[in-house]
């Protein structure tokens, strides 16, 4: 089947004038060394991929990544520095908030505009017309100017216009992001018609939900890069994994006591006994330390807490709690603990481990936050853990 959309090696550099105050001399000296003037920024690189036709590829990835750029290079508002862009058939565009529009025209001047610049001649538009207010539902506003349009009516108009002149390809940045929930859901059945009837689209949007539902594949981007092509649901838990590991600051490990046990390797172990430092949500996690007693102690308790990078306890338990006694401990061991299915959802997560005597007057030992877990999820719970919830509707 041919391609819609063909994307080969495509990259955008911009070059960056520095603006320095400078005297007469070093002004004539620097016509002889632009290097010196000039800055590189590749905003775009090495982006390869094809969309058929029927096919929406969602965009994604954090602010500055790239993506409208992408957008615009496809739509031929820029021109690549290397690569290629390759587009079968008629594309329609809406990039921007009241992109295309003139705000001295009004509504309806601007929909012929659009429709001229689009390729399409009077006589079509006249066709179009109707369907394009009707959809916009802006029949009692199309004779004003649109600079007295709200945000939300330049939404309209312009999604309208883009959809109703019947592209073979259309390219959405962030369109969803504005306007009221009944316009959003006209536009997600506009583009299931579209998905329909064989229309190649690509979409750039933050909200990831609506990403997933509207895309068959998903394009991650990250400072200009392509990072991973694929599944939705995937790609989507991929790019949220990616913010998880920018950490803002490091760790800063503790640890104190009188150290008549001291705590040794602590291990986060898989089902298979492989050790591991992420989990999935839902998986098997036991975690093993090793320990060694100076003296014998007798009836230590061993705890350990799981809290999110605010420092704030998620979760905690000792063997105490858990109505396990330890009649002493002497020499080295270990101890370990079992938490099946792992409850923890999508996060970072900071693990500290102690044992004390039963009255907590004396830590022999505490290791705070001195390991990191990682939990990965495609589900999209709040908070920290996920627990078995009922729905039903009428009590």
């Amino acid at each position: 089947m041919m391609s819609s959309i063909k994307v080969e090696n495509l990259g955008k550099r911009f070059r960056l004038k520095q603006d320095r105050g400078r005297s007469v001399k070093s002004s004539l000296l620097g016509l002889f060394r632009r290097s010196d003037l000039e800055k590189s920024l590749w905003a775009l690189r090495n982006i390869s991929f094809e969309v058929s036709p029927g096919e929406t590829l969602g965009i994604i990835g954090a602010n500055g990544a790239g993506k409208s750029t992408l957008l615009c290079l496809i739509a031929q508002t820029m021109r690549p520095t290397e690569g290629s862009v390759q587009i079968s058939g008629r594309v329609s565009s809406l990039l921007e908030l009241g992109a295309g529009f003139h705000p001295e025209l009004t509504g309806r001047e601007n929909i012929y505009l659009n429709g001229s610049i689009l390729g399409l001649s009077k006589k079509q538009m006249d066709e179009r017309y109707e369907s394009i207010v009707d959809f916009a539902e802006l029949k009692d506003f199309i004779h004003l100017p649109v600079k007295h349009y709200s945000s939300g009516m330049y939404v309209r108009l312009g999604f309208s216009v883009a959809v109703e002149v019947n592209p073979d390809v259309l390219l959405l940045d962030e369109i969803l992001a504005v306007g009221d929930e009944t316009f959003r859901k006209k536009c997600l059945k506009k583009i299931s018609d579209f998905k329909r009837a064989g229309k190649a689209m690509l979409a750039v949007s933050h909200d990831l939900e609506t990403v997933k539902t509207i895309s068959d594949r998903v394009l991650l981007i990250d400072k200009g890069k392509q990072i991973q092509l694929g599944e939705p649901g995937k790609v989507v838990d991929d790019y949220l994994w990616l913010g998880l590991n920018r950490d803002k600051a490091p760790v800063v490990p503790k640890q104190w006591g009188t150290r008549e046990v001291e705590l040794g390797e602590i291990r986060f172990l898989d089902r298979a006994g492989q050790e591991q430092s992420e989990f999935k949500n839902g998986e098997d996690l036991r975690i093993e330390i090793a320990y060694e007693a100076h003296q014998k102690i007798e009836r230590p308790v061993f705890g350990f807490s799981f809290s999110d990078e605010d420092g704030k306890i998620c979760f905690g338990n000792n063997t105490q709690v858990q109505g396990l006694p330890i009649p002493f401990v002497e020499g080295k061991g270990s101890i370990s603990l079992k938490i099946p299915k792992l409850p923890l959802i999508r996060g970072k997560y900071l693990f500290s481990f102690s044992v004390h005597t039963e009255d907590h007057a004396v830590n022999f030992h505490r290791k705070e936050n001195t390991h990191v877990l990682r939990v990965r999820s495609q589900r999209n719970e709040v908070g920290f853990v996920e627990f078995p919830v009922v729905w039903s509707l009428g009590g």
